[in-house]
């Protein structure tokens, strides 16, 4: 692996180690993104150990591949939740201008796990 794939590697899996744990210590800052018809404490938990395990995956070369995998999905799957954030009166991340700076770093987290899966 060359020195910038391998700094990308270990800045995102501290980035998602970080995000995880994160849903443990402030859940409610997670809870607004959550749908209303999906329970908010579970899928808070799930997603922060999904996020923890994933970071962890990156960090062991045998893995990384696997985790860069499950990293392109995961942001995938979180991509409509920031588009419709953009929408809100209210967005869950803070403001609207936060909210449409989202977007784009995004589908940059989308490409670059896509790579990671390679």
């Amino acid at each position: 692996m060359n020195h910038y794939k391998y700094y990308l590697t270990m800045l995102l899996a501290v980035f998602m180690i970080f995000a995880g744990i994160m849903h443990f210590i402030k859940p409610r800052f997670y809870n607004k993104f959550i749908p209303d018809f999906i329970p908010k404490l579970f899928a808070n938990y799930l997603a922060g150990i999904i996020e923890v395990l994933l970071g962890i995956g990156l960090l062991i070369p045998q893995y990384q591949q696997m985790a860069g995998k499950g990293m392109f999905y995961l942001m995938l799957f979180f991509l409509p939740i920031h588009v419709l954030d953009v929408f809100k009166e209210k967005p869950a991340i803070g403001s609207k201008k936060l909210a449409i700076i989202r977007i784009p770093i995004q589908f940059i987290l989308i490409y670059w796990t896509w790579h990671l899966s390679k």
